[in-house]
């Protein structure tokens, strides 16, 4: 989508869209460490911001932000992500806490958490506190 504005100058402008997508981890459970990081950065690209269910493994995580670092100075108009992931308090008590160790174990992920990536041309900072996220959008 993309918006016409009249800036005080009363010329006109053009407004990028973006859309948030919703990437259940049943879609990307079956995927290799590879496979998931070209998902997430070829959605990122569309100018997307990506809530994915779940958690990627430390070291996707680290790779992902690595494979982002490379790409900024050969891709136009790319400049980077910004990543967030909000968990769960851990404050359950032991038979919680041991229930959420074995299904992470099991899954390969954090299922109780939810990870926000978006492109830094749209998404300024991602801001968390325990009760509420703030996405910060660039104008």
């Amino acid at each position: 989508m993309v918006k016409k504005k009249v800036n005080k100058k009363g010329r006109l402008g053009r407004i990028k869209g973006f859309s948030i997508q919703f990437l259940p981890y049943s879609e990307i459970k079956s995927l290799n460490s590879d496979e998931r990081i070209r998902k997430i950065l070829g959605i990122v690209l569309g100018n997307n911001i990506l809530i994915v269910q779940g958690r990627l493994r430390n070291e996707e995580e680290t790779r992902l932000i690595g494979d982002t670092m490379a790409m900024i100075d050969h891709v136009k108009n790319f400049k980077g992500i910004e990543l967030a992931v909000i968990a769960g308090n851990g404050n359950g008590g032991f038979l919680d806490n041991f229930k959420q160790r074995l299904v992470r174990g099991l899954s390969g992920g954090d299922l109780g958490a939810i990870t926000i990536i978006g492109p830094a041309t749209i998404v300024k900072e991602i801001k968390r506190d325990p009760k509420k996220i703030e996405l910060l959008l660039t104008k």
